[in-house]
């Protein structure tokens, strides 16, 4: 199905009804095994994905499924702790739903976080990478369709998704945590199985550094209305081929139980400046 505006402001009336007058000036989407900061926001006003109308619940492992309200390092925010996923049975269109929902709340920005395969052989997992810019080409966009006007207009530009401001943020701030942050292209591919060894050498081929299942659809609807964008990948295994070892999701959530403070530490220090 196609959604209409007025579906989205229903979606954002019934959180307002909720949150009152609070006003969340950044949208934080948290992906596997990353939500944990929704659970030290202060103040905090959770709600379930199901109980918000139009929204769909999230399945995927290491995902929460809510929208928590309050602050956060001194900010006022919205963290989905869990985002929808094509591969769940979602249309594009549903799995980047929240954005326009949160930009009629009032978000300004979104910081969005994710796992992924590492394709860039001289990096490390382990380590995090701020998002330059994003390969989605085997996909339709989550903009298809009707153009909604109220949020942009029909033919966005996509030279800047990723806001170069919000990137120099990032590096500032990561020198003086003292965190090493890799700078790169994220490639999005829509699962559920992980990459093939040819399909990550395909990626290394077209510049990509690392691939993963999320975020390209939620960084495209932001950029259509508007909104300013900061992005982290959390390196968490190496690619399919890479090494002579399957990948699994255990080793995704285990690599972001290891990152787990410094992401947080960088996290909530560029969240200072947004």
């Amino acid at each position: 199905m196609q959604f209409t505006y007025a579906d989205y402001k229903e979606s954002a009336d019934d959180l307002r009804a909720r949150i009152g007058d609070f006003v969340p000036k950044t949208l934080m989407v948290l992906g596997s095994g990353l939500g944990f900061l929704g659970d030290v926001v202060e103040d905090p006003v959770a709600v379930p994905y199901g109980d918000i109308p139009h929204f769909k619940p999230s399945t995927a492992p290491g995902h929460k499924g809510q929208l928590v309200f309050g602050t956060l390092g001194g900010q006022p925010v919205a963290v989905m702790q869990g985002r929808m996923h094509h591969y769940e049975g979602y249309s594009y269109e549903e799995v980047s739903y929240a954005v326009r929902v949160l930009k009629l709340l009032g978000a300004e920005t979104m910081l969005v976080t994710n796992a992924a395969g590492c394709v860039n052989t001289a990096w490390n997992v382990g380590e995090l990478m701020l998002i330059t810019d994003h390969i989605k080409i085997f996909m339709e966009s989550p903009l298809r369709g009707a153009n909604v006007d109220e949020f942009g207009p029909r033919f966005p530009d996509a030279t800047h998704l990723y806001t170069p401001a919000l990137r120099e943020v990032a590096r500032r701030k990561a020198g003086e945590l003292g965190i090493t942050l890799r700078e790169g292209v994220y490639m999005y591919f829509p699962g559920p199985q992980y990459e093939t060894p040819a399909e990550v050498r395909l990626a290394r081929t077209l510049g990509a550094d690392a691939v993963g299942m999320s975020t390209a659809p939620e960084v495209i609807v932001a950029g259509h209305c508007g909104m300013k964008v900061l992005g982290f990948t959390l390196l968490s295994n190496m690619a399919a081929g890479i090494l002579d070892q399957p990948l699994t999701e255990g080793e995704v959530l285990a690599a972001a139980a290891v990152a787990k403070d410094k992401f947080s530490a960088l996290v909530l220090a560029c969240l200072n400046e947004l």
